[in-house]
């Protein structure tokens, strides 16, 4: 079969929604399928090779061009060329390291009208679209990276009729960010474009029933497929010498950074721990540095300056190095976390993990046996949390093994493959069957 990906991408910072979208991509490439992904929005940033994506394919709805495109009616006719030259990949990265082109509080109308998308604002766009799709061969499915591109199903399947598959990716914490104006309308106007989708997936239990409760709909409706992530190089871990907590993700504070690094501070200055590691990796951008620097400030007026690591922007292969040096991992977000790929990237090394209980985070700790869920009240609680664990070396070594288990079992990018083929076989034959 033929699966077509239209994957928003971020441009500038790694995001799980893209690995995710590629890891299944190339999973079903190597199965014998045919899969293909289309960038939205943004230049893809992935951690791995994409066997999914041309070096010719284009960027559709690129940014710039309907950000023109909806503030001025002129630019919904002007030429290719002048589409072409706002849609270059570099220039998109530029301009996307330097300024909100993710961001909710900025967008509100954009998200409305996108998730809407039966006007003529993004005419043209969905021209190109088309086009692009005629010219290389009609999917036998199309899937829709995140709810909040629902708009299209409709619109794809008024052109081919062919089964939609919409997915949750932690869609929840943009919409509640949108103006006061938007937020509304956006949620009930994505629950009114999800019932054109012939499939709804969400990465984890937890978030599958959130969100229908949160849009009203019917139990089940929303069916589970968890994330996978290619185990391919996963060193086996080091067990450094002093231990090494460790920290993968945004640097920012909606995954919990400034709570860690005052964990660090309390388990070091005041639980007595006068060894423990810190290193922090994941990605950054303008907007982190502020945060970034107070943080910094804060490690040096407590003397531990020294004591902490800073990684931006790692690749994978400086990824895979880093996880495999961990004692212990944490990312102590404070929202509702719809799943968290580098969770499973810990254990896929052999790291235990403490995270918040909440969210996905209890689900995927009890399919893996690979960490312990604690709450998160202070930062004296996870520190003291950490502090249990580094005492306790052979509990720290059977959660290690029980996690790189339990991810082979569960996350791996063949069981994401699997479990996304028996929802494709089952489009299928309902639609011979109609």
């Amino acid at each position: 079969m033929k699966i077509t990906f239209l994957t928003p991408g971020t441009g500038s910072y790694y995001c799980g929604a893209c690995m995710r979208d590629n890891a299944l991509a190339n999973a079903l490439i190597k199965a014998g399928h045919d899969a293909e992904l289309l960038p939205m929005y943004l230049p893809l940033k992935l951690d791995e090779s994409a066997k999914g994506l041309g070096s010719e394919t284009p960027i559709f709805f690129g940014g710039i061009n309907i950000f023109l495109q909806h503030k001025f009616s002129m630019f919904r006719h002007s030429p290719r060329w002048m589409d072409q030259l706002l849609n270059k990949p570099d220039l998109l990265r530029s301009v996307a390291k330097r300024s909100h082109m993710t961001s909710a509080r900025d967008h509100g109308s954009m998200t409305l009208e996108m998730l809407q998308l039966d006007g003529e604002v993004f005419e043209k766009e969905l021209e190109k679209l088309y086009s692009w799709i005629n010219d290389h061969g009609r999917p036998d499915i199309l899937c829709l990276s995140t709810t909040l591109q629902a708009g299209f199903a409709r619109e794809i399947k008024k052109q081919w009729d062919i089964p939609v598959i919409c997915c949750f990716q932690g869609e929840d914490s943009f919409l509640d960010s949108l103006p006061d104006e938007y937020r509304e309308r956006c949620w009930e106007l994505m629950k009114e474009k999800c019932e054109d989708a012939d499939r709804l997936l969400a990465p984890s239990r937890f978030y599958a029933q959130m969100m229908e409760k949160r849009m009203g709909l019917p139990e089940g409706r929303i069916e589970v497929q968890y994330n996978g992530i290619n185990l391919d190089g996963y060193e086996e871990k080091k067990h450094p010498d002093p231990p090494v907590i460790g920290f993968l993700a945004r640097m920012c504070e909606m995954k919990g950074l400034p709570l860690l690094v005052d964990a660090f501070i309390h388990l070091r200055n005041t639980l007595g721990d006068s060894s423990c590691l810190l290193k922090i990796a994941g990605a950054v951008t303008q907007g982190d540095e502020p945060l970034l620097k107070s943080l910094k400030d804060k490690l040096s007026s407590a003397g531990l300056a020294d004591s902490v690591e800073w990684r931006p922007n790692i690749s994978r292969e400086e990824k895979l190095e880093f996880l495999s040096g961990l004692s212990l991992f944490s990312v102590p977000v404070g929202y509702k976390e719809a799943f968290g790929l580098y969770v499973i990237e810990a254990m896929a090394a052999s790291v235990p993990v403490v995270q918040p209980n909440m969210s996905a985070f209890p689900e995927m700790v009890e399919a893996t046996g690979g960490g312990v869920c604690v709450d998160m009240d202070s930062p004296a609680s996870l520190a003291e949390a950490w502090r249990d664990l580094l005492q306790s070396p052979s509990r720290l070594k059977m959660l290690g093994e029980q996690g790189r288990l339990g991810v082979e079992k569960h996350y791996s990018m063949d069981a994401m493959r699997d479990t996304f083929i028996a929802v494709m076989e089952s489009l299928v034959q309902s639609e011979s069957e109609k």
